[in-house]
């Protein structure tokens, strides 16, 4: 895998870029993108005023609590390309590996004592990952807002445990997606939680309403479900935009096992609303570093 590679397969999701001075088809200021509950990807903002760039914070001295909150960095100015790659390509192989892990944690028929030497290795593993963590307000280093690069989104971030990770590519105008649910997702015996199938339509349908043009944040989402989704079964989901309305956009999307494509086990209809630039700031202010109060305090 090449450099540029890495980049694309770590989690970039165009969901999750925008520009609070954008202005929409409807002639509202509102931002370039954002969409909002998981591959809907966490609405996050893009501005070109006071935006964290990754890789490129540099650690203070200290210890105890504020050493907990320092961000990690590999290089310099001077290697900050190819020092973000290292460090998307170390966060990916995590990711991988905890993916594994938690797999085997959900099939796992070993003694109960194996478990429980299991459990402490974890935890010592576990312990050196957070002596030094991020702030909710704060960006992971690794990420890149206005590239897009959501290297922890619960969905499709190749560094995250949660993720199957779903793939998203646009092809001829339509979102289309492919991943396989291990047993970790299993709600009724054999098959996917009903939850993740929702979140997964959520994901792919946000992602066709940001490359259309039209990014909003979830405010709706009808779905339906006809037939179980089978697990260790690749999946095939697509997505696409049915209407746009000023700043509302309705998309559709579906599940189907890859090997049947026309036989659509869930689908979904989603509403989404572009922010106005104002929203934008109110509720991702303290990320970009504008303002000081916390946004669940705002929202208040």
């Amino acid at each position: 895998m090449t450099d540029s590679d890495t980049t694309r397969a770590a989690g970039h999701d165009p969901a999750t870029a925008w520009h609070p001075d954008a202005t929409p088809r409807s002639g509202t200021a509102t931002p370039r993108s954002g969409t909002a509950t998981p591959r809907s990807g966490t609405a996050t903002p893009r501005s070109g005023t006071a935006t964290p760039q990754s890789g490129t914070a540099t650690p203070q001295s200290g210890t105890g609590e504020s050493a907990r909150r320092l961000r990690a960095v590999d290089g310099g100015t001077g290697a900050e390309s190819a020092a973000l790659l290292r460090r998307r390509r170390a966060i990916s192989e995590l990711g991988d590996a905890l993916r594994v892990l938690v797999e085997n944690a959900a099939i796992t028929e070993a003694p109960t004592d194996e478990l429980r030497a299991a459990a402490e290795r974890v935890r010592q593993a576990a312990a050196p990952l957070g002596e030094r963590v991020r702030e909710r307000t704060a960006l992971a280093a690794a990420d890149d807002l206005l590239g897009g690069v959501r290297m922890y989104n619960p969905v499709t971030g190749t560094g995250s445990a949660l993720a199957p990770p779903l793939h998203i590519e646009e092809v001829d105008g339509m979102a289309v997606g492919s991943c396989t649910l291990g047993l970790a997702y299993e709600g009724p015996p054999m098959y996917a939680h009903g939850g993740v199938s929702a979140m997964l339509l959520d994901q792919i349908l946000g992602y066709a309403v940001s490359v259309s043009g039209n990014p909003g944040m979830t405010v709706r989402l009808d779905t339906s479900y006809r037939k179980p989704v089978p697990l260790l079964t690749p999946l095939r989901l697509t997505a696409c935009v049915q209407e746009v309305d000023g700043r509302r956009v309705t998309a559709s999307g579906t599940i189907a096992a890859a090997a049947e494509p026309d036989a659509i086990l869930v689908a979904a209809t989603g509403t989404f609303v572009a922010l106005r630039a104002q929203q934008a700031l109110d509720l991702f202010g303290p990320v970009l570093g504008i303002g000081d109060a916390d946004p669940g305090e705002r929202a208040g």
